[in-house]
């Protein structure tokens, strides 16, 4: 076409010359034959016009021989450039195409092998189809330069490099970090900086919404997403001894399940997420987010790999605190410590109590108390001391009102755990193979290993790069009422300071609430502006005949009011679990909803079961308002109890709003 459009600029203006020559001859041959005299023979009229008639069919003719001569030239160079241009194409269609290290074949999921591995058994000689020339370029995303079709000689040279590829690769394990590299996508719709509940649960909630969305997860830990409360619970009072491989448990009702929410087939491999049509949700483990660059919207992770974003979900959250004493104590303490946190920290003190004749818990919360009920279980059968030390007057003292909190700690006891309470930690040191706990009261305390159950931290590492707010009163990213940090950025789970439209301004640490903040956060990462309003719940159980289940602001330094009744068979969380066909209570109930609850007709005792605490209603007032309810081996009535709290009215008589829970009912 370039030539055809090269001769036309060099006839065209001879075209256009002999126009204008044309149309000057007629007029001159207008005005000479206005000027000849009358007397010309009719005799010269035969032979047409004078002055130039001859003259005008010549340049007439001349001009169509132009215009034919050009249109078959342009027909043949047309032909020619057709003919020549699909040679051109089978030529490098016919070549394989190079990159710097590997082949890539024509197909998608080939090239994602060469980019993630070296090929153990290369083809080289294998031509692409002819009919697919551009998807590779494609995929590669431009590594392949234009130039590469065009140099023959190069290409024809890396068949032999490749066969020598492989051996090189397995014998350096350093260039596994190059491979492993390329399998991280340069770019998520939907990135998820945490592998926790309330990661999944966004996840979840994103792909609900949006069927076809990429998410992305990025985790410190070696593991996928997995629940977090049977490792100091179930886990523990499993009869499997390789539950600790299998990481599956028995719940309460006897049903078998796994720790982890979804099995392997459930996600994609990371290299996967960019090209798979129906999207889905893939993990890179063993990555920490080291910045976070909110106006370029990418992060950086630890190997310097930047990932850029549409969407981010930020759910770190927490990490255990320590005691300052033990983290002066030195090396030798801290490796005879364990901070609960990980399925790494139930490994390693699952094969410590069996190796050790002596535990010592710090903490005397959720936590402790229920490891010290677990661990107690085992000091028979292993010949275990299990020591529990806290600074408050009885188990779980900061939660429940001091009769309730003496009870447990009584409930605590009968499962083989030597309680020390008031316990202030002075120091800690290491003598002869052994942990020597000085107390600030003057007492001692000798022990092979330490558990420190004394809080949680929540993570906000990134708070600095990224420039988001922390709350200084209760720790965490500080976000709106859709758990919005910024436009584009949303935090869940542990590590988010929201506002509670009841309770005002808050910080939760318990699994459903993990659950549903990520499950909105995920709504509202795909447009739905919720804000949010749930009231979450946790729950705690001292082993299988003991538990409870709480909601709002339960704090004991609260005035409460506790109504008790006679509990019976199945007033335990083993009976729970086997009504509700599930151990993981809010999974079954944060969807219910309490509607018009019925009072029950049956009436309160008329003596009190004193020091008998089988089961009951506490509630926590603040001026006069209930905004905290506990469930005292009263189980699936927690909707009833978020009613109550979210209407925020005054109660003359507890004892009547007691009774919506029906706890006097065989």
């Amino acid at each position: 076409m370039l030539k055809c459009r090269t001769v036309w600029k060099k006839l065209a203006p001879l075209a256009r010359a002999s126009s204008t020559l044309c149309r000057q001859n007629v007029r001159r041959t207008a005005l000479n034959n206005g000027r000849t005299p009358a007397y010309v023979p009719a005799a010269h009229m035969s032979s047409g016009p004078a002055g130039g008639g001859r003259a005008n069919q010549i340049y007439v003719l001349l001009v169509g021989a132009a215009c034919v001569g050009g249109g078959v030239y342009t027909y043949r160079t047309v032909k020619g450039d057709g003919q020549r241009y699909q040679e051109r194409i089978e030529e490098i269609s016919s070549r394989p195409i190079k990159t710097q290290d590997s082949y890539i074949q024509t197909e998608p999921p080939a090239v994602e092998a060469t980019e993630t591995e070296a090929v153990p058994e290369p083809e080289p000689e294998a031509a692409p189809s002819s009919e697919e020339p551009s998807p590779p370029a494609a995929d590669v995303e431009a590594v392949i330069p234009p130039e590469t079709s065009e140099a023959p000689p190069e290409t024809s040279e890396a068949p032999p490099e490749i066969s020598e590829a492989p051996p090189e690769t397995s014998e350096a394990p350093p260039g596994d970090s190059a491979a492993a590299s390329l399998k991280v996508p340069s770019h998520a719709p939907y990135l998820l900086i945490g592998g926790g509940t309330a990661s999944f649960a966004a996840a979840r909630s994103i792909r609900a919404r949006d069927p076809g969305a990429k998410v992305l997860i990025v985790t410190e830990e070696p593991d996928a997403p997995y629940m977090r409360p049977p490792l100091s619970k179930e886990l523990w009072f499993s009869d499997d001894p390789s539950v600790t491989e299998t990481l599956r448990f028995k719940q309460w009702n006897g049903k078998e399940r796994s720790i982890f929410f979804q099995p392997p087939s459930f996600y994609i491999t990371a290299e996967e997420l960019s090209s798979a049509e129906n999207g889905g949700v893939a993990i890179l483990t063993n990555r920490k987010v080291v910045h976070m660059d909110v106006r370029g919207n990418k992060i950086k992770l630890d190997d310097d790999t930047e990932i850029s974003y549409d969407k981010c979900l930020i759910a770190t959250g927490g990490v255990p605190r320590n005691l300052q004493v033990i983290e002066r104590a030195g090396e030798e303490v801290m490796q005879k410590t364990t901070l609960f946190r990980k399925i790494e920290d139930f490994k390693e003190l699952d094969k410590v109590s069996r190796n050790v004749k002596s535990i010592t818990i710090i903490g005397g919360g959720f936590l402790g108390s229920e490891l010290a009920c677990a661990l107690g279980r085992r000091s028979s059968e292993f010949d275990l001391e299990v020591i529990q030390m806290y600074p408050e007057k009885g188990n779980m003292g900061k939660v429940l009102p001091e009769y309730l909190s003496n009870w447990t700690t009584e409930k605590v006891k009968s499962e083989g755990v030597k309680i020390i309470s008031e316990a202030l930690v002075k120091s800690v040191v290491s003598k002869d193979d052994k942990l020597e706990i000085q107390l600030k009261d003057g007492r001692l305390v000798k022990t092979d290993h330490i558990v420190a159950a004394v809080g949680l931290e929540p993570n906000v590492d990134l708070a600095k790069s990224a420039g988001l707010e922390v709350d200084s009163d209760f720790g965490g990213f500080r976000v709106n009422a859709e758990l919005q940090a910024r436009s584009n950025i949303w935090v869940a789970g542990d590590a988010a300071c929201f506002y509670d439209i009841r309770l005002g301004r808050r910080r939760v640490e318990h699994h459903d609430h993990a659950v549903v903040s990520g499950r909105l956060a995920g709504e509202n990462m795909t447009g739905a502006n919720k804000p949010y309003w749930h009231q979450s719940m946790f729950w705690s159980d001292l082993g299988p005949d003991v538990g409870y289940e709480a909601i709002g602001i339960v704090d004991s330094s609260l005035p409460t009011v506790g109504v008790f009744a006679k509990a019976t068979a199945k007033d335990t969380p083993r009976a729970a679990t086997e009504l509700s066909g599930t151990g993981i209570r809010s999974e079954s109930e944060t969807e219910d909803t309490a509607t018009s609850p019925v009072a029950s007709s049956t009436p309160a005792p008329s003596g009190s079961h004193k020091d008998e605490y089988g089961k009951g209603v506490i509630f926590y007032l603040r001026d006069k308002v209930v905004v905290g309810i506990i469930l005292w081996n009263v189980f699936n009535r927690m909707p009833i109890a978020r009613k109550i709290i979210k209407d925020g009215e005054e109660h003359s008589d507890l004892n009547e709003v007691a009774k919506l829970f029906n706890i006097h009912d065989d």
